[in-house]
This record gives structure tokens, C-alpha cells and sequence, in this order.
């Protein structure tokens, strides 16, 4: 997804990395090591890429579309990468990915017992990160309610993860409901978290926080959607990512798909291929074939434009909002449909 290169988007995403710093930046001798990992991980040593900074760009441009600045919501925008990135450094583990933004994972780096301990760090200067709105002058009401949110969230993705652990190693049980189910709570929960979080910090309107809130949700579906189709397709959009999804045998929306819709011929065959070991290009070649005969990559791009044309809809019952951080509100949700 290709994100405006604006200077109002790099201010905010520069501006959230100082945030970050303020809990990542200690130099204790004994323990340097942990926050060396987290820097690191989080691309802010200056040895490789930060990632696109999405999640807290969100919450900090819906708060400054209800009140015309970002910097009160700085705090919950650190907060929410830090909690990404410590799903993301268990991800890296229970995945087995040795490689992350083409660099080394922390446990391919350091080992296992270390990363998941540096993931565990990142997850509580999230929290630590939250309470920097009560020196903002947020009452307490409202930095209890955002971090039920954040609570809420993060029992959200761990179940999500679950569900994704529990369908890569089982085909039985799986189904598009059941998909749409773990995407909501692993992708959608965090993204919609990010959004309602910013709002929660802009306005008491509960109308409105309900308006943002179904926003991220249906935009974090999207998100997901495109990158399914990313992962098999990916080279036919000019995105220059690798697609790897198939190699991998990932069960993705358009692969469920197509078991629950394919011919009786046609799913005999994806399950014969997917138990088979390592995937030959031919046989890859093959079951994407399987995929576009059965309608599962027409399918995952309308639902896919689906919630994007929710997403926007949502946004649009926001009501009056400062212009420009709207306009990149909606620049993010259509950039998101990319294939």
C-alpha cells in the first residue's frame, strides 16, 4: 500500500517516532541490550526500514480531522505501534520467518528466548506509553477508557492469531466465515482500535466515535483483502513484493474460497497438492490457475471494494471534519485497493 509522501504525513510519522523514543531510548548499561532489540525491531537503530508507521498515522489523522491538530494524540499513536510490532516479533517466531523487511527477524538475530522477551518489553512500554496522556491533561476517565480499548484489542489479536495457528494446521473446519472471523479480530480489531482510539481522545461524541470506529474496521478488512491478493497476484500491480502466498501454502481468502466453491475435480486436486511437500513452480502455477477458475480472485477483490466503499461511507457519516487530514484519510482507504 503506497502511503502519501506529503510533509504532513512525514510530520506525523516523525513525530511519532520521538513519541516512541521517550520509551525506547534508554541508555541503563545493564539492560541496554532489550532496547537495542526493540530499536532495532522497530528500525529506528538506522539500520533498515521502519515499515509504513499505518496503524498510528490513522489515529493521529483522525484526531487531527475532528480537531485540526495531532500532537494530543501522540501518545496513543506510540502506544498502538508499540503494540503491533510486539505481535509482530511473536509473529516472526511462531511463523518461523527468519526475515522481516529484508532484514533478520530477533530470534533469527538473538535466539528465541530473547525475542520473545523483547516482544514482551514492547508490549508493556506500550502501556507505559499510554500514560503519558495524563501529563497531556486527559482526564483519567478518558486514559482508563482508551486503555480498556487497548486491552480489549490485544485480547483481540491473540485470539486472531489463534484462529490463524488453528487453520495452518487444519483443513478440516476451515471456511470463508470462519476466515472472515480471524482477519476481524488478527488485522481489523487493531486498525479500528487505532482509529476510535484518536477519536476517543478528539471528541465525546459517541456518534462520531461510532462513525470512526466502523471506519478502521472495514478498512483494516480491506487491508487485509488487497493483501491476500497481494501475496498471489501481487507482480500483476507493479507492487514489486514477491508473490509467496501459494509457495507457503498460506490459506488465504482466495484458497478457502476456492476449496468450498471449485469443482469436485478441481478441489480433489488443490487438497491433493496441498498435502504434498515443498511446491514446485508448475505446481504453484497450477493451483493459481485452480484459484482464477473458480472465481476466488473476482471474489476476494469485490469484497475486498466492498468494505473499502463501507469504509469511506463510515467516514462520511462522520460529519464536518478538517479538510486536509480527510482527504488523507480517504488517500489511505482508496490507496488500499491496489489490485
Amino acid at each position: 500500500m503506497a502511503l502519501s509522501t506529503s510533509p504532513d504525513v512525514a510530520q506525523l510519522i516523525a513525530d511519532t517516532e520521538a513519541e516512541i523514543m521517550r520509551v525506547v531510548g534508554s541508555t541503563d548499561p545493564a539492560t541496554a541490550g532489550v532496547y537495542e532489540m526493540v530499536r532495532y525491531h522497530l528500525g529506528l537503530d538506522g539500520s533498515g526500514s521502519t515499515g509504513k508507521r499505518m496503524r498510528p498515522l490513522l489515529g493521529l489523522l483522525a484526531y487531527s480531522s475532528i480537531t485540526g491538530q495531532h500532537e494530543g494524540a501522540l501518545p496513543g499513536a506510540a502506544a498502538v505501534e508499540l503494540g503491533h510490532n510486539f505481535s509482530l516479533v511473536h509473529d516472526d517466531i511462531e511463523d518461523d520467518d527468519r526475515e522481516r523487511r529484508h532484514r533478520p527477524t530477533l530470534w533469527a538475530l538473538h535466539g528465541v528466548p530473547q525475542a520473545i522477551n523483547a516482544g514482551d518489553m514492547l508490549f508493556s512500554l506500550s502501556r507505559v506509553a499510554l500514560h503519558r496522556l495524563t501529563d497531556l491533561g486527559f482526564s483519567d476517565h478518558t486514559v482508563l477508557r482508551l486503555m480498556r480499548l487497548y486491552d480489549h484489542t490485544c485480547v483481540a489479536l491473540c485470539e486472531g492469531q489463534f484462529l490463524d495457528i488453528w487453520m495452518a494446521e487444519h483443513d478440516d473446519g476451515l471456511s470463508v466465515a470462519l476466515y472472515f472471523d480471524m482477519i476481524g479480530r488478527k488485522t481489523a480489531a487493531l486498525i479500528s482500535a487505532s482509529i476510535e482510539a484518536g477519536a476517543v481522545l478528539a471528541t465525546e461524541d459517541e456518534a462520531i466515535i461510532a462513525s470512526y470506529r466502523a471506519f478502521g474496521w472495514d478498512l483494516g478488512i480491506a487491508f487485509q483483502l488487497n493483501d491476500d491478493l497481494l501475496g498471489i497476484w501481487g507482480p500483476e500491480v507493479a507492487t514489486g513484493k514477491e508473490p509467496t502466498d501459494v509457495p507457503r501454502k498460506k490459506k488465504t481468502l482466495p484458497v478457502i474460497y476456492a476449496f468450498e466453491h471449485a469443482s469436485p475435480a478441481d478441489r480433489e486436486r488443490l487438497t491433493e497438492l496441498y498435502a504434498n511437500g515443498r511446491l514446485i513452480p508448475e505446481h504453484v502455477a497450477e493451483i493459481v490457475a485452480i484459484l482464477e477458475r473458480t472465481g476466488a480472485r473476482d471474489y476476494t477483490r469485490d469484497q475486498a471494494r466492498l468494505h473499502r466503499d463501507r469504509a469511506l461511507a463510515a467516514l462520511d457519516s462522520a460529519g464536518t471534519l478538517e479538510r486536509e487530514p480527510r482527504e488523507r484519510l480517504e488517500e489511505i482507504v482508496r490507496s488500499v485497493i491496489s489490485a
